[in-house]
């Protein structure tokens, strides 16, 4: 299994666990500055050099090293589960993707087809009903989780607390996990633990945002999204998130955190 969706710096600064739609583009970014000096220039999950990743068959050996004996200060960061499975629906499904097609090749189709999704047509400019369009995505998304019908699960939508696991089950442990919410506040506490070759200051560092422009603008506060059956739907696939991360799940229109999240905890509870 080893370390799926693990990055490291080449200087072994430091080590973060990826979680979709969490922020992973600028703190990518941050990891590479921290070492070069400058941005990867382009999306840094296209980038095949001056960084370790487990997607990169040379970075493994060093990646597992350096995890499983705890080498380097390790982090990852987790967000709010109501607007992160917003954010997956509005970027990855209606959505025009970095290459000019839509995400998934045939994912649309099918999910126009069975799920009577709309999607702003082959643009994702056009009008649509953005609230009922999503809730029968929730479905969608629930239905691969629970029974991988009409397909696996996809990684921006599957629980946080999967992703987080899989570090702690192959043998890591984190030092840090934060908020998206809170983003400034965390980074900073994880670059203050570490050695760089090259200093961060997070007031200048620009939020890179792959999925921005990609989908349709939002045009309701977040709590009109989700009606009764959606806030159940969401219960039943994220539970653990709420409760491990401290979400609100009781008020979809509070993207905070509630409280702080127990490092001992998520580990004794994601580590089975």
């Amino acid at each position: 299994m080893g370390f799926p969706g693990t990055w490291m710096t080449e200087s072994e600064s430091v080590v973060y666990r990826v979680v979709p739609k969490c922020a992973c583009s600028t703190i990518g970014q941050i990891m590479f500055y921290s070492d070069h000096g400058k941005f990867f220039d382009g999306d840094i999950h296209d980038a095949t050099g001056g960084m370790h990743k487990w997607a990169i068959e040379a970075s493994q050996p060093l990646i597992e090293r350096n995890v499983k004996t705890h080498k380097s200060y390790a982090f990852t960061c987790v967000r709010n589960p109501y607007t992160r499975i917003l954010s997956s629906f509005f970027d990855k499904i209606c959505g025009i993707q970095r290459n000019g097609k839509r995400y998934r090749g045939n994912l649309v189709p099918l999910l126009v087809q069975k799920y009577g999704i709309e999607v702003g047509g082959d643009d994702g400019q056009g009008e649509f009903d953005q609230i009922a369009s999503f809730r029968r995505f929730l479905l969608f998304a629930r239905d691969t989780i629970r029974f991988k019908k009409p397909m696996e699960p996809d990684i921006h939508w599957s629980a946080m607390a999967g992703h987080v696991s899989t570090y702690i089950v192959n043998g890591g442990r984190y030092d840090k996990i934060f908020f998206t919410e809170k983003f400034d506040d965390g980074m900073g506490a994880v670059l203050k633990k570490i050695k760089v070759k090259h200093k961060v200051d997070l007031k200048k560092i620009p939020k890179f945002n792959e999925s921005e422009g990609h989908g349709p603008k939002r045009l309701h506060p977040v709590e009109d999204y989700f009606d009764d059956l959606s806030r159940h739907l969401v219960w039943e696939i994220y539970k653990r998130d709420f409760q491990l991360f401290k979400y609100d799940f009781d008020n979809p229109g509070n993207k905070m955190p509630i409280g702080e999240i127990d490092l001992d905890e998520v580990h004794a509870k994601l580590g089975d």
